[in-house]
């Protein structure tokens, strides 16, 4: 059993992760400031197996930024799954210097923090963001990344924190995954296989901006799963190292199209219209598939027919709510915590 502290571990990934590792026997403890409502937590506790989970899971409510939140949720910890971030490139852009804060910042004390704190495994989320808009047909962790945004730029130079800080005490490994997909209690309708599905279901037209686009995507089950290897991987095999991570490199309009023979009982039309975002990029993920021996279980299709289920049974009844879009929902100011760290 691991004891794993989990930041941001209410949000997308998270409310879908801390579960899984709970149900993998390990105790679980959440560092989270809660932006995006609830859902997550509720639905934990409204799983069956909450009263076995309940004894091994703990939450702190708090600021990643904050040194004092930090060392309280550290105590006793192992093992550390960063996904607390400002997350998405359009969210990123709002304010930088906020960008910066958390996705780079944070990471700088939370790294400090957990070396001092005993915490011998950092597992971080970046993402294959970093790589920008390039025309390369093997976008591997051998290519020098290009980030065009705040939030990609951060994303890219964190993962140097995260590598300087590896060591033979401290395993520290960097996962940029793909765009995920797929169902979560903290549900994301700014993602393209998720925004799609949703309008497929409820217009029964997919509305494509452009479509030549590439957009790597990866499914939550897949994204779950490999976080759970990484908690007991061999270190040897992960420690100071980078891997991409995502499986299905498809244009917009063939991700469209994967939805469209999904849900072909719906007879679902596709609208193809200009775009200004012409953002374009794959990954690949031979490096994690022949070092690790990860082979993917989930795919965009099997995403889309779990999401389908959850809509259709009401769970999301709202799709249009501001709390499945990460930049009309979040409030978060700056807080300059973590130099104050710095600069003791």
């Amino acid at each position: 059993m691991k004891r794993i502290l989990v930041t941001g571990g209410f949000g997308y990934v998270g409310s879908r992760l801390v579960p899984h590792l709970l149900s993998l026997g390990h105790d679980v403890r959440v560092l989270d400031l809660m932006l995006y409502t609830g859902a997550g937590l509720e639905a934990l506790k409204a799983s069956p197996d909450w009263p076995e989970w309940e004894k091994r899971f703990s939450l702190v409510h708090g600021d990643l930024r904050h040194e004092a939140v930090l060392r309280d949720a550290l105590k006793g910890r192992d093992t550390i799954i960063h996904l607390a971030a400002i997350s998405n490139d359009p969210t990123g852009d709002i304010d930088e210097v906020l960008t910066r804060q958390v996705n780079f910042d944070a990471i700088g004390m939370l790294l400090a923090l957990a070396r001092e704190a005993g915490v011998g495994r950092f597992i971080n989320a970046s993402s294959s963001s970093v790589f920008g808009a390039r025309t390369e047909s093997e976008i591997n962790e051998q290519l020098e990344p290009e980030p065009l945004t705040y939030y990609s730029k951060y994303k890219a130079l964190s993962e140097w924190l995260v590598l300087a800080a590896a060591g033979p005490d401290f395993c520290a490994v960097n996962v940029r995954p793909a765009t995920i997909c797929g169902y979560s209690p903290r549900q994301r309708f700014d993602l393209t296989v998720n925004k799609l599905t949703a309008d497929a279901l409820r217009k029964r037209v997919i509305t494509v901006h452009g479509g030549a686009q590439r957009r790597p995507n990866v499914g939550m089950t897949d994204m779950v799963n490999l976080y759970g290897l990484l908690v007991d991987a061999d270190p040897a095999k992960i420690n100071g190292r980078t891997f991409n991570f995502g499986f299905e490199n498809h244009q917009v309009i063939e991700i469209a199209r994967i939805i469209q023979r999904e849900l072909a009982d719906l007879n679902v039309e596709i609208k193809v219209t200009d775009t200004t975002d012409h953002r374009d990029y794959h990954i690949s993920s031979d490096r994690i598939l022949q070092d690790l021996g990860y082979m993917p279980v989930s795919s965009i299709r099997q995403e889309v027919a779990n999401l389908r289920k959850a809509l259709e049974g009401g769970q999301f009844p709202d799709i249009d709510a501001p709390e499945h879009y990460n930049m009309k929902f979040m409030k978060l100011g700056r807080d300059a915590g973590c130099h104050a760290f710095l600069a003791r």
